[in-house]
């Protein structure tokens, strides 16, 4: 493949050369594409800064000046406070930087900066700024304040090795050039960008560097937001194709002979939601076509039921179901639920872990390669090597965040081609889900089943934390249970959080003597946890201090409180998976959530405090802390999964681009079309490590 002038190193790039060249390296500036795509951060519009002449004090203002003098001046405090006068024609203002001597190396006589900040009275006028742009150097001309509309200043993500003018000039230098290599990238007709209303690669790129108006940044943001999320999804359909379509499933036939009596024993009605999932899934297994299916549901929203009924389906054809577990314990608590559920039918659930006994394993071994109908629960091993299961048609994945994508990605790789089911009780945003399972169709569990009483929530200031020990002792009289969480294992001389391991100690000793107290946690021997995490589920344990390893964990229906110590420090997501540990049991339930918020958890924790809806949860999870941390093993290398997309606000543009993704691999799945091949072209150049990531490379 003939390399493009965007990929040449960068230190071959006009103005850079080797020693520069390893500066810009830590700004993630190897190549020129890099340069080109190392857009501005912030943008000032000229037409709406302030006169240096204008500003008053109390002013929050922006203004670009040439600094005339600069300096260091002391205090008799001790403090260093680092100034610089500004001026412009329209006058002169004294910019002050308390505490930040080292300024001086940086901002010297003659520089021309913007700054912005507040206007405060300290000997006068003064303008404390928050932030500051090196414009440029050794230009003797005073600013105009009066530089109007169409003067947009840039200021890019830089660095003290390579100084914001400097990566300013270099841009400057070679951006006609490397716009100019960009549009040969171009893979959307004139029509296909009318249509989506987006400008071509090089407007974008050109938008964002050097903006007339402030519109067009956000025009070349979209584009370049397109572009992420076509390929993203471009990737997830042809994993999709070559899972579900490209060789051909089993096409089960529903005979009702098992799904039908078990509809007539269960002891409640499905909810709409379980009912509207149900048909989806069963759709897609009378197809020819493989399911690759993911079902979303929040906590007690019904996700085991309806992966039974599919499980049942597969019986009826004669077929295995799998149904796979992240720990042996909740592998052991799904074959007790499902061994009584199917009672009534008479269809054989047989448990497969590592504890068994050798004789125990052995006869589940020879039963399970006999190829006879039935359903088996295990951890992934399941199918692994070692195990045969001949006639395996349908693998159920519970828990699906605590397997990585290319786990996820290798149950598709064994014979027989099983469709496969994975159940996750993370509920999360729609945009999200599309966006990291764009190779799965989505069925949603969005209501609860009638009668589930929500769990009462409460923020208490650490100075009540006595008070919540009350009341937790309160219900433990009722012969309840509780957990007390914990955002750390051990004590830190960093923090001040307190720790699981200590807080175990004072619980035990000083807060419940005469109460059994149990410790769980991630550093423990997974068959240790099993053991504690099982005593507390029979009941030998009052009170389970723990981390947050107990947000995927079993049912204990006699637990009646969670207390979340540090809530501050747990996201929105994770706050509402521990909440979901209580509330599964006939009794009230409460979680006490203690913290000294900020501001920003102030909000978070309000949000959690104010609904038990997981899915308005997950929502404003995204909103508050944005996307970045949140897109788990796909967020890897140099690739970031996504730069310039948003998806509080570009749901529209990733519905549009996985329709369009699916709709190309449907009708060119090798993409080998000529009115492909520059899609083909820029897949393979800059997507090659997603490609082999979802195992379609």
């Amino acid at each position: 493949m003939t390399l493009s002038a965007l990929d040449r190193p960068i230190q071959f790039v006009k103005g850079v050369g080797p020693v520069r060249a390893e500066a810009l390296g830590r700004l993630a500036i190897v190549t020129a594409r890099d340069l080109l795509y190392h857009v501005p951060r912030r943008y000032d519009d000229a037409s709406t800064l302030t006169p240096i002449g204008r500003l008053e004090v109390g002013m929050e203002a922006s203004v670009v000046g040439r600094v005339r003098s600069a300096g260091v001046i002391p205090t008799r405090a001790g403090l260093r406070i680092f100034q610089a006068v500004l001026e412009d024609v329209s006058g002169m203002i004294t910019a002050s930087w308390p505490g930040q001597p080292w300024l001086a190396r940086k901002i010297r006589e003659g520089d021309r900066i913007l700054a912005a900040g507040p206007v405060k009275f300290f000997h006068g006028r003064q303008l404390q700024p928050r932030e500051f742009t090196l414009l440029g150097r050794d230009d003797d001309t005073v600013p105009s304040p009066e530089l109007g509309e169409g003067i947009i200043f840039t200021t890019y993500p830089a660095g003290e090795s390579v100084p914001q003018w400097v990566l300013r000039g270099i841009v400057r230098r070679n951006l006609d050039e490397l716009l100019k290599a960009v549009a040969e990238e171009e893979y959307l007709g004139a029509d296909e960008l009318e249509s989506l209303g987006l400008p071509s690669l090089r407007g974008a790129l050109e938008r964002l560097h050097r903006p007339s108006r402030m519109q067009e940044v956000e025009e070349g943001r979209r584009r370049l937001a397109w572009d992420e999320l076509f390929f993203l999804q471009l990737v997830q359909a042809l994993a999709r194709h070559r899972g579900a379509e490209a060789e051909p499933g089993i096409r089960f036939t529903r005979t009702n002979a098992l799904i039908r009596p078990l509809h007539e024993h269960l002891p409640f009605r499905l909810t709409e939601a379980q009912a509207r999932a149900l048909r989806e899934i069963f759709a897609d297994m009378t197809s020819a076509r493989r399911m690759n299916r993911l079902l979303q549901g929040d906590v007690g929203s019904g996700k085991t039921v309806v992966a039974l009924f599919a499980m049942l389906l597969a019986v009826e054809e004669g077929r295995q179901a799998a149904l796979m577990a992240p720990t042996e314990l909740l592998a052991e608590q799904h074959a007790r639920s499902l061994t009584e559920l199917t009672r009534p039918v008479g269809v054989k659930v047989r448990l497969l872990t590592g504890g068994m006994s050798t004789v125990e394993r052995r006869d589940r071994l020879a039963a399970l390669a006999s190829g006879e109908p039935q359903i088996v629960v295990g951890t992934h091993a399941l199918i692994q090597e070692g195990v045969e299961l001949p006639r395996l048609g349908l693998v159920v994945v519970d828990e699906q965040h605590r397997f990585g994508v290319r786990q996820r990605m290798a149950l598709g790789e064994g014979e027989g081609r099983p469709d496969v089911l994975i159940m996750s009780a993370t509920p999360i945003p729609r945009s999200l889900a599309l966006t990291l399972h764009g190779d799965l169709d989505l069925s949603v569990l969005d209501e609860l089943p009638p009668g589930r009483t929500p769990v009462r929530t409460r923020i208490r200031r650490p100075s009540r934390r006595e008070e919540v020990y009350r009341a937790v002792e309160e219900e433990l009289k009722k012969g309840r249970q509780a957990y007390i969480v914990y955002p750390q294992v051990e004590e830190s001389e960093k923090t001040e959080l307190k720790a699981a391991t200590e807080e175990f100690q004072r619980l035990s000793e000083e807060v419940f003597p005469h109460r059994r107290v149990g410790l769980v946690h991630g550093q423990l021997p997974s068959q240790e946890k099993d053991e504690v995490m099982r005593a507390f589920q029979e009941g030998r344990i009052d009170v389970l201090v723990a981390t947050s390893v107990v947000e995927v964990g079993i049912d204990v229906p006699n637990a009646t409180v969670m207390v979340i110590e540090h809530g501050e420090r747990f996201g929105l997501s994770q706050l509402h998976q521990l909440r979901g540990r209580v509330g599964r049991g006939e009794g009230e339930s409460w979680c006490a959530v203690v913290a000294d918020p900020g501001e920003v958890a102030r909000d978070r924790l309000s949000v959690f405090e104010s609904t038990t809806d997981g899915f308005r949860i997950a929502q404003e999870d995204l909103r508050i802390r944005g996307q970045g941390d949140l897109f788990g093993d796909l967020q890897h290398g140099r690739d970031p999964m996504l730069r310039f997309a948003d998806l509080t606000r570009d749901e529209d543009l990733l519905l549009r681009a996985r329709r369009q993704a699916r709709q190309v691999v449907a009708e060119d799945p090798e993409l080998a079309q000529p009115e492909h091949e520059r899609t083909r072209r820029v897949l393979l150049g800059r997507h090659r490590e997603r490609l082999e990531l979802w195992k379609v490379g």
